[in-house]
Order: structure tokens, then sequence, then C-alpha cells
């Protein structure tokens, strides 16, 4: 405790010939004060930048106080601390209340005031008017503009081949490949396919993918005659999954071979959803499994017992995690984007095949960009780093 009495001594002793120092000269004010319109945004914003003050390292820091008449009074509106010479006035909402108005159009005034302690200050001088008002582009995304310009002229461009009747080479997925084998070794055994459309909702981009291939194989088990069994976990895709094998079997003229109980509902609930999988595949003896959606810790389960049972299995998901055990698991996997390139990959409608090869191209692009900008940057150049700013 003892030691401690001249520290305070100290601080008090030299916080007082601070105030001595600031009592016998006055605060220098910052000066060169300039207000304008945030660049690039949507309005509703002034930024504020002015020349630190001589005894910046002495100040707590800096007001900003503003107005809309020069000689009216002004309000204190931010605050900046010592060593930042940049404020953004701008419109602050909560839960739907705006809580800090700046309205564009209206003229502002501006000044920014020196503070230490609480009884020294010093104000610049006023600054403005200035106005706030939005913008039609941001300018420093122009990149951006000039990416997806480049993306969309890519795409109409192989739409257009591949309506022509170009070949767009797209390379060979074994999964899709195998699909109708799958479904004639089935048929060969005299056994149901099974399909699983994953556990996730409609909303998931890995469903709608399934549901396109599943429109597929439903084609080929209905020219086949025999059963496509398709148990699901949501009713939404219960929903859909039984319209898209309505319509398959129609497309090819059998629509007799429908059963409305093939498509079915399991439950909602993640493992009692594999439980009941796994029960379907013990007891009705699939001769082809299909695993494709998205999956979580259940799809070990539902693997394990598919390849119990001695039936041809093929996966395909965007669940990286769940890629090993499908792997292990299956003849055939799908990974990861060859899921999406499936329906350009069995339909080969011109459209479908275009924007994938566009997607490709835009792909090359950017690794090369990112193989070119790494060595230029090794070399000291960011040349290429600096077009990818957003």
């Amino acid at each position: 405790m003892k030691g401690k009495i001249p520290f305070v001594f100290t601080l008090c002793t030299l916080h007082f010939a601070l105030l001595s120092s600031l009592c016998a000269q006055e605060i220098t004010p910052p000066t060169d004060v300039k207000v304008f319109d945030t660049p690039n945004d949507a309005g509703n914003s002034i930024t504020i930048k002015w020349k630190l003050s001589s005894q910046d390292s002495l100040l707590d820091g800096y007001e900003i106080h503003r107005s809309q008449d020069p000689v009216g009074e002004f309000i204190k509106i931010g605050w900046s601390i010592r060593g930042i010479n940049t404020y953004t006035d701008e419109e602050i909402m909560y839960k739907g209340k705006i809580l800090h108005e700046v309205k564009n159009k209206t003229e502002y005034y501006y000044k920014i005031c020196g503070k230490f302690d609480t009884e020294f200050t010093s104000f610049s001088e006023v600054a403005g008017p200035t106005i706030s008002s939005p913008q039609l582009f941001n300018k420093s995304k122009i990149n951006v503009l000039i990416g997806v310009m480049a993306l969309l002229i890519s795409f109409l461009g192989f739409i257009r081949i591949a309506k022509r009747g170009g070949r767009l080479f797209i390379r060979k997925i074994a999964g899709l490949e195998a699909l109708d084998e799958a479904v004639g070794r089935a048929t060969e055994m005299g056994r149901p396919v099974l399909y699983v459309p994953g556990l996730s909702t409609i909303s998931d981009i890995a469903t709608i993918a399934s549901l396109n291939i599943m429109g597929r194989v439903a084609k080929k088990t209905a020219e086949y005659g025999i059963p496509l069994l398709v148990p699901n976990r949501d009713p939404i895709v219960l929903t859909v999954a039984k319209q898209v094998v309505k319509e398959a079997y129609l497309a090819v003229g059998r629509p007799d071979v429908f059963k409305d109980e093939d498509v079915s509902f399991i439950s909602s609930s993640q493992f009692a959803y594999a439980a009941g999988v796994a029960g379907i595949m013990a007891r009705e003896k699939p001769g082809t499994n299909l695993f494709i959606g998205m999956f979580w810790a259940e799809s070990l389960v539902l693997a394990e017992t598919g390849a119990a049972t001695g039936a041809i299995q093929i996966a395909g998901t965007d669940a990286m995690t769940q890629l090993p055990f499908f792997v292990t698991t299956c003849d055939y996997t799908i990974m990861g984007e060859e899921l999406y390139a499936a329906s350009a990959y069995l339909s080969k409608e011109p459209i479908l095949v275009g924007s994938i090869k566009a997607q490709d191209l835009l792909k090359a692009i950017i690794l090369t960009a990112m193989i070119v900008g790494t060595i230029l940057m090794m070399l000291g150049s960011n040349v290429i780093a600096n077009l990818f700013k957003v």
C-alpha cells in the first residue's frame, strides 16, 4: 500500500502540470475540415475528414458536431479517439426505428471539437454545407460487374453452340454412367430399386439435383417394369417425389405401373428414418440402392445395411464429411459438384449443358488467375490481386 502512494502522487502531479500547461495556452483546434457525400453508397451517409490538432497526443479525442444552420446550434453526434481523423455520419436504425437520422438532399454543417478532460475544448471552423445522396453505381465494384457480364456472355455463347448442335465435351461421371447398368441388374434379379433422396428439405440444392436424377431412374424402372421404392423424410419432398415418379411413368407410357405406396413417408426423425429404410432393405432385398442427396450421420448406417444385402449401390452427395463412408461402402460415388452436373449430363439439354460449360470456363479463368496472381505477388506485384478486391 505504501508503495502505491508515491505512484498516485506522481500521476496527480503530472495531470496537474498538464492542466496548467493547457491553461497557459489554448488547445490547438483541428483544421482543414472537409465534408463530402460518402462515395459508392446507397445514401444517408456523409464522411468528415480533418487535420489532427498539433496537440493530438494530449487530447482525449474529437467530438463531431452537426447543424443544419451554420450560425445555429451544433449538436454532438459522434466521437473519435485521438489519432483518428475521419468519421462517417450515417443513418442508424434499430428494430425499424431511426436512432440517428441523415436525410438525403438535406444540407448539413459540421464542426470538430478537440477535447481534453471536461473543461478544455477547442472547435474548428464550420465546414459545409454538404448533402447526402445515393449513387446509381458502386464504382469500387466495377470488377464484379465485369465478371458477371463475362459469365453471362459465356453462358449465352455456350447455350447457342449447344442449340446449334455443337459438341460440348463433358467428362464421364462413372456413377451416372452406371445408373442404367444398376437398374438393369435389379431387373435381372427380379428385385426392386431403392432410391433414397436424402434427408434434407426441398430448398436444399442437393435435394433438387437428386429429384432430377430420380426422374431418369423412374423412367428406366417403368420401362423394365420393376418397382421403384422411394422412402422420404420430408412431407414436401414426398409430394414432389410422387409427382416426379408419376410424370416419369407417364412419359414412357406406363402410368399403370405406378403404385402410390411405393413413394412413402417414413419419419421426420433422422435415425427413425434410417431404421425404417434399413428395414425396407432387409425385407424387400432391393437389387440396387441409390443414395443421392444430402446426408448426415445416418449415411454409414444406410450404406452398411445395403452392402450387407448384396445390392449394387450408387451414392451421391455434396456433404464432404459423408463422402468417405459412401466411398468405402458403395460401388460408385458421385462427389460434390458432379451431383449438380447430373441433370445436364443425363438429359443433354442445351441450356443445361451450356451452363455447365460456362461454369467450367469461369473456374478455369479463376484458377489461372490464382496461379498467376500468386507468382506475381511473390515477385512483389499485386496487379491480379487488386482485380478481385470487392
